[in-house]
């Protein structure tokens, strides 16, 4: 079988388009999850980037209720900070550190987009 590089090329750049239009739907792709029938909620994009989070005031001190919900996110974001990290020695480990733009696994941030 013979193979055109240009041809590979090409290919590879289309795929690269259709992964940019695909992450930009994710941005706008909205879930809520819920806990405790409701008293914990947290809303996330098609990124899984949190966007927010809701305590009831049943759950936590009501004075405190705004900190929390901003330590959640600020953990929840460093962790998903680590996994990109993870993600990206993975993925550098597999092609042997060639970066190939628009071949990621479509997380944002730290090269992986």
């Amino acid at each position: 079988m013979n193979m055109n590089p240009f041809d590979i090329l090409k290919n590879a750049q289309k795929i690269q388009e259709q992964m940019s239009v695909f992450q930009e739907k994710l941005g706008a792709v909205m879930v809520t999850g819920s806990a405790g029938g409701g008293m914990v909620e947290i809303d996330l994009n098609g990124r899984i980037e949190m966007i927010a989070i809701r305590i009831a005031k049943e759950v936590v001190n009501p004075d405190e209720a705004e900190m929390l919900q901003d330590l959640i996110i600020a953990a929840f974001t460093n962790a998903m900070e680590k996994v990109r990290e993870a993600i990206n020695r993975e993925m550098g480990a597999l092609t042997g550190g060639l970066q190939i733009p628009g071949m990621s696994p479509g997380f944002p941030g730290s090269g992986i987009s």
